[in-house]
């Protein structure tokens, strides 16, 4: 019914432990008729504003998320995402989101 009325369709979620094609792979596995840019995450939020903010992130993400942010500047961070990672939370790691 949704798909014959006159809306935007958006399906959102909060994870942050894949990306948004993994996540497209799964639903549609389970039936789901979506397409990407339908999928709104809060990795998609958080890259939409490093690009407004045009800042460089270091990502304390898990490595699945990490194709969300391919193509954007990550040397000399100058900004932090923390998503779930815990593989990603030691003390070299921490040290470094601080600075």
């Amino acid at each position: 019914r949704l798909r014959s009325a006159p809306v935007t369709i958006r399906f959102v979620t909060n994870t942050t432990k894949e990306c948004k094609r993994d996540l497209l792979d799964r639903l549609t596995k389970l039936g789901f008729d979506i397409a990407e840019n339908e999928i709104f995450t809060s990795l998609t939020a958080a890259r939409n504003l490093l690009e407004q903010k045009q800042v460089r992130p270091l990502l304390l993400v898990d490595d699945k998320a990490l194709p969300d942010f391919t193509g954007m500047a990550t040397g000399d961070p100058n900004a932090v995402v923390v998503g779930l990672a815990p593989q990603h939370f030691h003390y070299e790691m921490m040290n470094q989101a601080f600075r």
